[in-house]
């Protein structure tokens, strides 16, 4: 079964913020909220590059080990999804996700800080599939429709790539081939304790194993 995996191409991301629009739009996502936003590494000084930011659905995921009512799972594919009628709020995920996805809501009376709400790679949650409950607390669930997550869909410059680990790392690959750099991914070792998308597999030493992958 495909494992899914995120990936930015921070040589194509023009900082147009379309991937946050689509994700807002595609899951009514509350104000006060972005399951997905646009950073800038290097502001202001030369190299300067902007990369689209959300959960990466880690293969160790740092919120899952933390979280002291276990309401973070990994679905099939990968993707790390929570129960929001588990959550209690308390907001350790918050602090050891190393991609700042997990956020408390903005909305409602000061201080109550409410469930915790993140990307969900647009698969839904813990409720049946097209069910109005599922719509309502996670969005919709476009995996299940056989379609890949919005943001990645709506990106012009196809800088985020989204889907099939195994895919868009060849995809990838390609693209470093073809313009002679851009071998580094932001965030793909933290997130998937793997060498970087884009970097060929090491030949076999004689008499040794291979050690190398995506």
């Amino acid at each position: 079964m495909a494992r899914m995996k995120f990936i930015c191409d921070a040589e194509r991301c023009i900082e147009c913020n379309a991937c946050v629009t689509a994700c807002k739009n595609e899951h009514e996502v509350p104000w006060g909220v972005n399951r997905r936003r646009v950073v800038t590494l290097n502001d202001g000084v030369p190299g300067e590059k902007s990369i689209s930011v959300a959960c990466m659905h880690c293969s160790d995921a740092p919120c899952m080990a933390v979280c002291p009512v276990n309401c973070f799972y990994h679905t099939d594919e990968g993707v790390v999804l929570h129960n929001k009628d588990t959550c209690i709020g308390c907001g350790y995920c918050s602090y050891a996700c190393p991609f700042g996805a997990p956020q408390f809501p903005s909305q409602g009376t000061f201080g109550v800080r409410g469930k915790m709400d993140k990307c969900t790679f647009c698969a839904g949650g813990p409720e049946a599939h097209g069910s109005e409950e599922e719509f309502k607390k996670y969005g919709r669930n476009r995996l299940a429709e056989g379609k890949l997550p919005a943001c990645a869909e709506m990106c012009s410059t196809k800088a985020l790539l989204g889907g099939d680990g195994d895919v868009i790392a060849d995809i990838f690959r390609t693209r470093v081939v073809t313009r002679g750099k851009g071998a580094e991914v932001w965030g793909w070792g933290t997130a998937y304790g793997s060498k970087q998308a884009g970097q060929p597999p090491q030949n076999p030493q004689p008499g040794g194993t291979n050690t190398g992958g995506k």
